[in-house]
């Protein structure tokens, strides 16, 4: 991650005109081929917000008929992923032998635990037609203890999410506990996950855990002063209680949850220790992972191998 994809407005970052906020990441976009992200997290001056460690918005994308997503099978260790789509859908198979569409509302849960491989595609059906894909990828640390814990695939339909209105504005918490609701979602830190939208002129106060960061993906809010922007990943001040108004429709997620200890990030392995990582890239490359159920022919190398 180079230093221009992140840029800190330097009053806020001392704290001299925007209450509330200490950190603004504007994270650039990268090409994939047709194919656009934006990576938040992890950057230098921000390597997680409580347990979440990769932050990534993913499209929104347009695709001809016969092109779309076509991740091939690749390995985790040590970490979960969240996947959550707006539009669209992704096609999930690993080596637990899952096959689930992921569909916009849905939650996605993939725990690596000691070792996963997994693929992203799409059904014949949707690649067949022009579509559109567009969300969220974010990985979360497992606590050390269940680092190495038995790898597992959850899937929770959005019909399972709770949803909450509150003085019009209607919120989805993903994961954890806000406003009196809890999300069935498995989680092995205190974790935040919430989705809120809201119209011209509503206002939202923000739960408050130990870390957090706001995210837009559409749309402008105004904080204490400050104007946040689309695709603005905001880090919070831990503790300050904070209200949101929009200045336009826009659409939110709110990450947080409690501290962590280091993690190390390398391609797709994250773990509390640097040894645990090289046993992996070495397990991969020797081909010591199970393999995609269904998916078994292609797998993404070991870069620089």
């Amino acid at each position: 991650m180079s230093n221009e994809q992140l840029q800190v407005d330097a009053e806020c970052e001392l704290g001299q005109s925007c209450p509330g906020i200490a950190l603004i990441i504007d994270p650039k976009p990268k090409d994939l081929g047709g194919f656009t992200v934006r990576r938040c997290l992890p950057v230098r001056e921000q390597r997680n917000v409580g347990p979440w460690i990769f932050f990534d918005e993913m499209g929104p994308a347009q695709f001809s008929a016969g092109s779309g997503v076509n991740v091939r099978p690749h390995p985790h260790i040590n970490l979960a992923t969240v996947t959550y789509l707006f539009a669209g859908e992704i096609l999930h198979r690993d080596s637990v032998g899952s096959y689930q569409p992921i569909q916009p509302g849905d939650i996605n849960l993939m725990v690596a635990g000691r070792g996963i491989v997994h693929s992203e595609r799409e059904r014949p059906e949707i690649q067949r037609q022009p579509h559109t894909l567009h969300g969220l990828q974010l990985w979360l640390a497992l606590p050390e203890a269940d680092e190495e814990c038995e790898p597992a695939f959850y899937h929770y339909p959005a019909a399972q999410i709770p949803t909450l209105e509150l003085a019009g504005v209607p919120v989805r918490v993903m994961i954890g506990s806000a406003y009196g609701v809890t999300s069935p979602v498995k989680t092995f830190f205190e974790t935040l996950y919430l989705e809120a939208r809201l119209q011209q002129g509503q206002s939202l106060k923000l739960p408050n855990v130990t870390e957090r960061a706001l995210y837009l993906t559409r749309g402008e809010l105004e904080l204490n002063g400050t104007v946040l922007k689309a695709r603005q990943l905001v880090v919070l001040h831990p503790g300050a209680e904070l209200e949101v108004k929009a200045l336009s429709e826009c659409q939110l997620a709110l990450i947080g949850g409690e501290s962590i200890s280091k993690r190390y990030i390398e391609w797709n392995f994250v773990s509390s220790r640097k040894e645990r990582i090289e046993q992996a890239k070495a397990d991969w490359q020797a081909g010591r992972f199970a393999k995609v159920t269904g998916d078994e022919e292609e797998f993404i190398p070991l870069p620089g191998s």
